[in-house]
């Protein structure tokens, strides 16, 4: 067994923990502590929250998505691959060690989607993205924690809360889509999700792309 090589850590900003890239041969993991945030090798569920926010997006012009989290690019090579030439496709990533990561160690893994040129990346705060972008997006798809609470940063928890989801249901457009992916289901939010009046689907999805692995939870909500 080829054991795990530390690449790089970084703090994160609230000063809560740190971030460690870790590499075994050609598979990378990004960790927390003892939480294994993101693996190399599991894209299925993160491929599947772009792939099912593109079906019902269908066939708009001009599509504008938000994408809050880079994480190992899964969600945003899935949603290039659906989206049509004239899309915009904005990913806010509040760590810049993660954008090092991705345009360095873990370059292969991103097979060149930031260079995309439907692509604009941001170092931000995705929460203060939104709040800046009354009526802009068709969709904002939200894989910044392992689920509807803040995870990475404690700060997260104004996104899923009552008025956080007023504030994206502001930021998108009459039928846009706010989508969020979990490690695991939260009776609660989607509670919240309906009592913001968006019109709400929950959805499991499988870790690996073949269909196995741990179950995921992708929530799909609609504004009105």
């Amino acid at each position: 067994m080829i054991p795990w090589t530390v690449l790089d850590s970084t703090p994160l900003p609230d000063g809560s923990g740190e971030l460690r890239l870790k590499q075994r041969g050609s598979e990378f993991s990004i960790m927390l502590g003892s939480n294994e945030l993101m693996n190399s090798r599991l894209s299925g569920s993160e491929e599947a929250l772009a792939k099912l926010v593109c079906e019902r997006l269908g066939q708009r012009p001009r599509i504008r998505m938000l994408i809050g989290g880079l994480g190992m690019g899964f969600t945003l090579r899935a949603a290039l691959t659906h989206l049509p030439p004239d899309a915009e496709v904005e990913v806010a990533e509040l760590i810049p060690a993660v954008v090092g990561w991705a345009r360095g160690p873990m370059a292969a893994v991103f097979a060149g989607c930031l260079d995309d040129p439907r692509v604009q990346l941001t170092v931000a705060d995705v929460a203060g993205v939104i709040a800046k972008a009354k009526g802009r997006y068709d969709a904002i798809l939200l894989d910044v924690d392992n689920g509807p609470e803040g995870l990475t940063v404690a700060g997260n928890d104004r996104l899923y809360g009552a008025e956080g989801l007023h504030v994206a249901k502001e930021a998108l457009r009459p039928g846009g889509i706010l989508a969020v992916w979990s490690s695991g289901p939260d009776h609660g939010f989607t509670r919240r999700l309906r009592n913001a009046d968006f019109a709400t689907e929950e959805v499991t999805a499988r870790a690996r792309r073949t269909g196995g692995g741990a179950r995921h939870v992708i929530w799909l909500a609609a504004r009105r």
